[in-house]
């Protein structure tokens, strides 16, 4: 069931950023985002009031880069909303995807932030290897 919600999950990646481009081509790009981020937000909060389980207790005790997500979200939302309309949403998504993949190894190897280590072995290597030559085969005009 986890796998079929990352799917749809996974779905919404994909059209999210046709969808915020179409709507930069009516505001503008860095607009765009804006108004994507503060309707996620509202919505957010709306889910937090709604389960009547909003708990910031823990908030003081984080790390300064334990906040850096919503840095990292909102380049991610504005560098796909200016790329999509260039090369298409297919390219995007899979360069997207190769990148999160390698990353996503990377951080396994070293057991990043204090989460599992999965050693990087030779299937993970050319996995990563054949998501770049998609990338390659899908970007090419």
């Amino acid at each position: 069931m986890l796998l079929v919600i990352m799917f749809c999950a996974g779905i919404t990646v994909a059209a999210q950023p046709s969808v915020n481009a179409r709507l930069a081509q009516k505001v503008g790009i860095i607009e765009s985002a804006c108004i994507s981020f503060a309707v996620g937000t509202l919505v957010l909060l709306a889910l937090l009031l709604v389960s009547g389980k909003a708990n910031l207790r823990g908030v003081g005790e984080t790390a300064w880069w334990e906040w850096t997500g919503g840095v990292m979200g909102a380049f991610f939302v504005s560098m796909t909303i200016f790329i999509v309309p260039r090369i298409g949403t297919a390219a995007a998504m899979s360069a997207i995807i190769a990148a999160q993949l390698t990353t996503g190894i990377l951080l396994d190897h070293f057991g990043a932030f204090g989460f599992r280590q999965v050693p990087l072995d030779l299937k993970r290597c050319i996995g990563c290897l054949l998501l770049l030559a998609g990338v390659a085969l899908v970007g090419k005009r």
